[in-house]
């Protein structure tokens, strides 16, 4: 079976004083009906770019997609008119940004937001909109929806308008939803309230998830596939039990490693042991090494590792892939 969205060397450029230069990189990866899969890396990656260049949000100028295919149900979103786009962002592909706040327009009512995308996607009545408005915020948990339909996002606390925004983004029954950081300044507890609510309203609803974190710990709770990112590319995708049992990238196992275990890291007297780090600074955009990005950073590597750009590519099993000279070594020492 075909994947729901599956996304063929993406591209995209941001054009300054100093040149052109690719944010995303020819970046591949694909997600199947009903599952989630999760783009993962550190702050400055390329994640939230890529899912902006899934709905060409991308701002133009001073950034633009120069190229990869982005095949969506069987077409490709790039060759889409902008009306055309316009019908695919909210109905069949719905997004939850990283902050509500900036997202959500303080000066009309969350009813009236929810109601707009359904009226634009959907033929139907206002009061046919503003009934479908109070089960949607009835179905992401908001008490009391038919009072809370006509209050303003400043007046909802940070987890409601989360909860408000999926609302929204749920309206016109997506196939995808893209999940930017869905969990972005909220308290400890709101955030798994939020991710337990998506993980609920994906099986229910039958939708895939495009989830993207820098949590490896709601990776490791929510997602089925992964791609790990670094400095605009794919450096590592597999299954998420794979990943996590049998990292293969450096970067990888450096993130891995980077993870606190509160029974573990304490010495002979309980006080906490440092955590792992790893080394160095991803590199700008306007400096990245010639051969592989990660190389400055990593333990693994060799002198070919300075000349050789090595792209992301399916090991011999075939069921994952990684961007590295030494993949191979790296697989014969794990246990």
């Amino acid at each position: 079976m075909a994947p729901l969205l599956d996304v063929r060397d993406l591209t995209t450029h941001f054009f300054t004083q100093k040149g052109a230069f690719a944010a995303v990189d020819k970046v591949s990866f694909s997600v199947n009906a009903g599952e989630t899969m999760a783009l993962v890396g550190e702050s400055g990656c390329g994640k939230s770019v890529t899912a902006a260049s899934i709905l060409r949000l991308v701002p133009d100028p001073p950034g633009r997609i120069t190229g990869g295919e982005i095949i969506f149900e069987g077409r490709d979103l790039l060759s889409l008119t902008m009306r055309e786009m316009r019908k695919v962002r909210g109905g069949r592909i719905g997004m939850i940004f990283q902050e509500p706040m900036t997202s959500l327009n303080p000066v009309f009512t969350i009813g009236d937001q929810i109601t707009e995308s359904l009226r634009e996607h959907r033929s139907i009545s206002r009061a046919d909109a503003e009934r479908r408005a109070i089960e949607l915020l009835d179905l992401v948990r908001i008490p009391d929806a038919r009072r809370q339909i006509h209050n303003y996002p400043h007046r909802l606390s940070g987890g409601m308008r989360q909860r408000a925004m999926i609302a929204m983004a749920l309206a016109c029954d997506p196939a995808l939803l893209i999940a930017d950081e869905p969990t972005t300044a909220l308290d400890v507890t709101t955030q798994a309230q939020i991710l337990e609510l998506l993980d609920e309203l994906k099986r229910s609803l039958g939708m895939a998830i495009l989830l993207i974190t820098h949590d490896l710990g709601v990776v490791a709770e929510y997602a089925q596939s992964v791609l790990v990112m670094y400095a605009g590319r794919g450096v590592e995708a597999a299954k998420v039990e794979d990943l996590f049992h049998s990292p293969i990238h450096p970067y990888t196992r450096g993130l891995l490693g980077a993870l606190p275990h509160p029974d573990d890291d304490v010495d002979s007297e309980g006080r906490p042991l440092p955590l792992n780090e790893i080394s160095g600074m991803v590199p700008a955009l306007d400096a990245m090494p010639a051969g592989c990005r990660f190389e400055p950073r990593c333990s693994y590597a060799v002198p070919a590792c300075k000349m050789t750009d090595v792209r992301l590519a399916p090991l011999a099993e075939g069921v994952r892939s990684a961007a590295c000279l030494r993949a191979a070594d790296i697989v014969q020492d794990q246990p």
